[in-house]
């Protein structure tokens, strides 16, 4: 089926007949291999009589020789479609497989944010990127580390055109209030001693529409106005991730405390910080060095941090 989609990528017109002597199947194969297509990935085919079958929109897939060449970083393994990439990872970290590494996907099928909500992840067009570090040497070398990745999506994305995106606290990229990415971090082993820790990013790329996203979002095409190639996307990615995770390495989260900062798009503004049950009201006054919130609540500044927090605009900001 894959062979089929890798021949109709360019969208152009290709005839049953071609299609089927290039596969060495029938032609009432190739019609079901499509209607395969269509049904599992959700992709639009157009069909034409006496032109042949042609995609709504051409597709560019991830190649990882074109990504090398861009930005040899780390080995890479891309699949077609899989349950998550931060789940192959952790699959691959418990098998011995030698960190660093990143693995990237066409498609997700149960892909996941933040405090377990659902990541929408249609096929070949947005990106789905898990790269697994060794961490040697204890807490220190995580402190404040999801937000170092934001600043190296946020830079990926302006280098990409986006140039309104920014940070919102603890792991979003934002375009004015709108999503267009989301970091997840997950962590195996001894914090204390030796782990790996996953570092697993969604980016909004080519998308242009999603009924099931539950909130405001936008994508690089949405707000450039052009397609996207993600092989791109992911060399710049990997170039701003191997800056930032060294400077990160040598220096400690605290060097990077102001320039995170300047970046975060609810500065000095009125929030609810969302906990459980639980709702605290206050305004954001930054994050300590560590990358824990800093809110003043009721005139007194308090620090907040952990996982499961949710930070939302109060309704009279």
């Amino acid at each position: 089926m894959l062979t089929l989609l890798n021949l109709l990528k360019d969208g152009r017109f290709h005839s049953g007949e071609a299609l089927g002597i290039a596969l060495g199947i029938s032609r009432s194969a190739v019609w079901k291999q499509l209607q395969h297509l269509e049904a599992e990935l959700g992709l639009s085919i157009n069909k034409v009589r006496g032109r042949g079958y042609q995609l709504a929109a051409p597709l560019t897939l991830l190649d990882p020789l074109k990504i090398g060449a861009l930005a040899a970083v780390w080995p890479i393994t891309v699949f077609d479609s899989i349950d998550s990439t931060n789940a192959e990872a952790l699959r691959a970290i418990n098998q011995g497989r030698a960190a660093p590494f990143l693995v990237l996907a066409e498609r997700q099928i149960s892909g996941r944010g933040r405090r377990g909500r659902k990541w929408v992840s249609p096929f070949a067009e947005n990106l789905y990127y898990s790269l697994v570090l060794r961490i040697d040497g204890g807490m220190r070398q995580l402190e404040g580390l999801s937000l170092v990745v934001g600043l190296a999506v946020m830079h990926a994305l302006r280098k990409l055109g986006v140039a309104g995106a920014g940070l919102k606290w603890p792991n979003d990229v934002l375009v004015g209030n709108k999503k267009i990415a989301g970091i997840l971090l997950e962590l195996v082993g001894d914090p204390a001693d030796v782990c790996h820790v996953v570092l697993g990013i969604g980016i909004n790329v080519n998308m242009q529409v999603a009924e099931a996203v539950g909130q405001q979002w936008t994508s690089i095409r949405l707000e450039t106005g052009k397609s996207c190639d993600r092989n791109v996307l992911v060399a710049e990615l990997n170039e701003q991730l191997r800056g930032y995770i060294q400077r990160h390495q040598v220096d400690g989260f605290s060097a990077l405390q102001e320039e995170w900062e300047k970046d975060h798009m609810w500065q000095g503004r009125p929030v609810s910080l969302i906990a459980g049950v639980s709702h605290i009201e206050g305004v954001v006054l930054g994050i300590d060095s560590q990358g824990a919130l800093r809110l003043k609540v009721d005139g007194v500044e308090k620090v907040f941090s952990g996982g499961e927090l949710s930070l939302r605009l109060r309704d009279d900001s």
